[in-house]
């Protein structure tokens, strides 16, 4: 072979595969175009405060992570949104109730990735229309009075909306990368990690301790430039036991193991229980099972638990999407994960708030 003294040729060494670049719309950009308002402001910031203090155990209430799958309608997602306030005020004094608002879908093989990739629901990736969309619904449900809560999947993703989160998640997809650790340990929200899809519950235990720490690494900054991140650690994280493929692990040996884990490694002693996925076998009419026996226990005086999750939409079940064809789609049911009807949802909150009162 002989070298060539000519310059290199770009799309021979690194971009074979790809077949397009497209600008994306800056983080400073989005956020002036959808600002934060004083109100919004202050509920993220005491809706912060509340959820740590839970964690703390300075607050007996619980944490209630209630929500779709993962939005592909804002406007059934804020019609939601409308009665979940209501009832997250009716029963404030024992539930700390933050509406799921999930924008990211992780997928095992292929499928739609959520909201923010593509917004059209038709293979179309208009990413920056996604995030808009993203940002005002998460506003539009704030300014109802309603925490909001997402999942982290796309480690640029958070400046463009993270601001507006009240609590965030790292799913079972991602708990054991590192990028992922990093990120946690530079959000400003309380984060939860789930257990991994096969059930290791010690790879959560060490992301929490790992996100704890300070660490320094590439990202972009708001202007959406690459910049070097250097952050102080993030105490505030948690596990999630979500179940495994084998089945559920929300029993009370395995959260008694996993807080002495937790201890061992010096960290709080807290979970929360996510009652869908592994937990319910991806059943959404067993997720009420779970909620109950979780009721009967925590009303019993269990410690330790100190959240819960649920999926939950308007209406019960989900449906396949038709790619190109979100007319076919019936409102407000889940097209990921199948969720309770809200029918369903409310009187379970209902006995969670029962619960904490029996364990007063």
């Amino acid at each position: 072979m002989t070298l060539s003294a000519g310059p290199a040729t770009i799309g021979d060494l690194d971009a074979a595969r790809t077949t397009s670049i497209s600008p994306l719309i800056s983080p400073a950009m989005l956020r002036e175009d959808h600002p934060v308002d004083d109100g919004v402001a202050e509920l993220v910031r005491h809706g912060r405060a509340e959820t740590v203090d839970i964690l703390e155990g300075r607050d007996d209430r619980l944490l209630v992570v209630v929500g779709p799958c993962s939005v592909h309608d804002p406007k059934a997602a804020l019609d939601y949104g409308r009665r979940l306030a209501a009832k997250a005020e009716e029963l404030r004094g024992e539930l700390h109730v933050v509406m799921r608002v999930y924008f990211e879908k992780p997928r095992t093989t292929l499928g739609w990735k959520g909201l923010i990739n593509d917004p059209d629901l038709d293979g179309t990736f208009a990413v920056n229309k996604g995030l808009r969309m993203a940002r005002r619904l998460l506003l539009d449900v704030s300014g109802l009075g309603l925490p909001v809560g997402c999942e982290f999947l796309d480690p640029i993703t958070p400046q463009f909306i993270a601001d507006i989160v009240t609590w965030g998640s790292i799913g079972a997809r991602t708990a054991a990368s590192q990028v992922h650790r990093q990120l946690c340990s530079a959000l400003s929200m309380p984060v939860g990690i789930k257990n991994s899809t096969e059930g290791d519950v010690q790879v959560a235990v060490d992301a929490t301790r790992a996100a704890a720490a300070s660490h320094v690494f590439p990202g972009i900054n708001t202007d959406g430039l690459a910049a070097l991140l250097t952050t102080s650690g993030n105490p505030d994280c948690h596990v999630i036991l979500r179940g495994h493929a084998g089945g559920p692990n929300y029993d009370t040996a395995t959260v008694t193991d996993t807080l002495a884990r937790l201890a061992k490694s010096g960290l709080p002693e807290r979970v929360i229980i996510d009652a869908s996925h592994g937990n319910s076998g991806k059943d959404h009419v067993r997720q009420a099972e779970v909620v109950r026996e979780l009721a009967t226990r925590i009303g019993g005086g269990e410690r330790g638990i100190v959240g819960l999750m649920m999926e939950s939409f308007l209406e019960g079940g989900r449906q396949d999407l038709d790619l190109g064809h979100p007319e076919n789609l019936t409102y407000g049911q889940s097209i990921t994960d199948a969720c309770m009807a809200w029918d369903d949802t409310a009187p379970l909150l209902e006995e969670l708030a029962e619960a904490v009162r029996s364990r007063r």
